[in-house]
């Protein structure tokens, strides 16, 4: 049978179109567009890397747009932090907040259809991981504007009952807000689909990052009995929490909890590299289809990869007294890995329903053709579809890039009075960088926390 130029005409439309929609599908910064910013956190300039988001954030062509807000706030709030503009950064953090608690809240509203778009085309709801750390370091950002008072709010935002780790487990029990019925009911009535893949689960309860600083923050604030809670609470971590905890709990853990009476406490914290980045990884699959060219899916996910870091050892060294080491505390590369967890549960679901049903429907027009006795054009819908649904389909790969990879703590006990401190970052034997403290004052009976920061 002859194929209709008309009939030709609107098949290569209908891919044109389709095409076309897959080049503006994707919301994602190219890395290209980071250069500059990285360059300068590489030097350590942090202001300059905040004047670079500004300046990329004027005129027309903007580098985040409307749909990646959350993470042009989470961007921009960590260079602020770094660069020591707190007020700026808890402005940016707690805007990046409120953005993720509106689109988490948007979408247990939607019905079963808006939960399998692609998330391309949708505003960047942002990380669990993201939300989690937001409070920590706007809790830092708080000590240092000497508000103990709003430092520990941001911390019971984490920790306190039905806070956001508590809650982490229970974000993905996905049931249609309409009828109440769970994800794999409304699968099935709506595609047909009985088995959907293994949903994996989030085994991280409990952050020792946030204990810590929640143990600190109470100390300061003269609240002894919320502060033993929290130390006792950094070992809770550990001991629940295996896959992210793998070694002893920091001894300085305990050296800050016992400090003497009389004697002041120095207290260091420091954030090293540069955490995880998503990256797409294609995963081709057999589906159950009739027509041949067909029975080959490709489904595209995003994965984390690590950005290995040269620091492997931290030292600091104070004027008159002696060098020690930090020990690692909370490894929150690992944190973000298992926090990923569920989300990719979640995306992995999403994107096996809506590729199947794009598959079911291209199946069933090529076979329709074929069996009108036109095969060829069965075999041009066949290829024509494949081609359109595999350029259609991208990982949504959006994320924060600025977010440490680990946290180191140290500490000693000193006379009170001022000293100069320097943090040595090393690999082995060989300092990478430093960074001198002069003057810094140390009390009795305050917190005294100096913190420091080295991305690479």
């Amino acid at each position: 049978m002859t194929i209709k130029r008309s009939k030709i005409t609107k098949i290569f439309q209908a891919i044109k179109i389709l095409l076309l929609a897959s080049s503006i599908l994707s919301c994602t910064i190219s890395s290209g567009a980071y250069k500059e910013i990285d360059y300068a956190i590489d030097q350590s300039n942090y202001p300059e890397a905040v004047g670079l988001i500004v300046k990329k954030q004027e005129g027309k062509n903007v580098m985040y747009s409307q749909k990646n807000a959350i993470m042009l706030f989470l961007d921009k709030g960590m260079l602020e932090h770094y660069a020591g503009n707190y007020a700026s950064s808890s402005a940016d953090l707690q805007n990046a907040e409120r953005l993720i608690e509106e689109a988490y809240t948007k979408s247990i509203s939607e019905g079963f259809l808006s939960y399998i778009v692609n998330d391309n085309i949708k505003e960047y709801p942002g990380e669990d991981f993201e939300n989690i750390y937001i409070n920590v370091f706007n809790a830092l950002n708080y000590y240092n504007r000497k508000n103990i008072d709003e430092a520990l709010v941001e911390i019971r935002r984490l920790s306190n009952t039905s806070g956001k780790l508590d809650m982490l487990s229970r974000r993905y029990d996905y049931k249609d807000p309409k009828t109440g019925t769970n994800l794999n009911v409304m699968v099935n009535r709506e595609t047909g689909v009985n088995q959907l893949p293994d949903v994996k689960s989030v085994n991280f309860s409990n952050s020792a990052l946030a204990r810590y600083l929640g143990a600190l923050f109470y100390q300061a604030d003269g609240n002894a009995d919320s502060a033993h809670i929290e130390f006792n609470q950094v070992y809770r971590a550990y001991s629940t929490n295996k896959n992210i905890y793998r070694g002893e709990v920091p001894k300085a853990v305990e050296d800050a909890w016992n400090v003497p009476n009389g004697i002041a406490r120095l207290n260091i914290i420091s954030f090293t590299g540069l955490s995880p980045v998503k990256e797409e990884k294609v995963i081709n699959q057999s589906l159950p289809l009739q027509h041949p060219i067909l029975q080959s899916a490709a489904f595209k996910l995003p994965v984390l990869v690590k950005r290995p870091s040269q620091i492997n050892r931290i030292e600091a060294e104070i004027n008159g007294v002696g060098v020690f080491e930090l020990e690692l505390l909370e490894d929150m590369g690992a944190v973000i890995e298992e926090t990923f967890n569920a989300r990719y549960s979640n995306m992995l679901i999403k994107t096996y329903i809506r590729t199947i049903m794009k598959y079911v429907i291209a199946d069933a027009a090529a076979m329709e053709a074929e069996r009108g006795k036109n095969a060829l054009l069965g075999l041009t819908i066949a290829i024509a579809a494949k081609a359109a649904m595999d350029a259609s389909e991208r990982a949504d790969i959006r994320m924060s890039r600025y977010l440490p990879d680990k946290a180191y703590i140290g500490g000693i006990n000193l006379d009170p009075g001022k000293y100069s401190v320097i943090i040595k970052y090393c690999n082995g034997n060989n300092i990478i960088y430093s960074e001198k403290f002069t003057d810094v004052t140390v009390k009795s009976g305050e917190l005294n926390l100096l913190q420091s920061v080295k991305l690479k």
